[in-house]
């Protein structure tokens, strides 16, 4: 079920990443972020960004070839997943449920790049599409699917990200 979609207006690499911290002070244990778009669209940057809203210090680079790379150092832990070279059911050996359950591992906020190559979603994951823009810059579609999402996405200003920019 959606519960609400914001599309915003990113002007730059900043501001995506001004996005990511904003996301990563106020999300709560247990969110699963769904990174879809292109090669170079902001999935990673965004990801940075919200490595550093959780207080994160260590470089967070993506996971291409590790495939998941964990960063428990922070308000949350961060799992940080890249299925771009695994087809659906490679994916599905990775049970990354496991993760989105809290049974294994501690529950943290976990986002998905290439989402689409999950064979199952997860229960109420926030969808973040990033789409190249002309030029206006990178377009990011924000889909929440429970009401905590929905109210974060109500109060998301294009201004508020970008005061946010480093």
């Amino acid at each position: 079920m959606t519960w609400r979609t914001s599309r915003l207006w990113l002007p730059n690499a900043k501001a995506t990443r001004g996005l990511g911290r904003i996301l990563g002070r106020s999300l709560s244990a247990g969110t699963v972020i769904l990174l879809v778009g292109d090669l170079g669209s902001g999935k990673t940057t965004l990801v940075q960004g919200l490595g550093e809203g959780l207080g994160i210090v260590a470089t967070i680079d993506s996971p291409t070839f590790t495939l998941i790379n964990e960063y428990l150092d922070g308000r949350l832990p961060l799992y940080h997943v890249d299925l771009y070279r695994l087809q659906t059911p490679e994916a599905a050996s990775l049970y990354l449920e496991a993760y989105w359950e809290g049974v294994d591992f501690p529950l943290g906020i976990m986002a998905i790049e290439w989402a689409e190559r999950l064979p199952y979603p997860p229960d109420k994951p926030l969808q973040i599409s990033l789409k190249y823009g002309t030029e206006a810059g990178r377009q990011v579609i924000l889909t929440a699917s429970n009401q905590e999402q929905a109210d974060l996405l109500e109060g998301l200003r294009v201004d508020e990200i970008l005061a946010n920019e480093i």
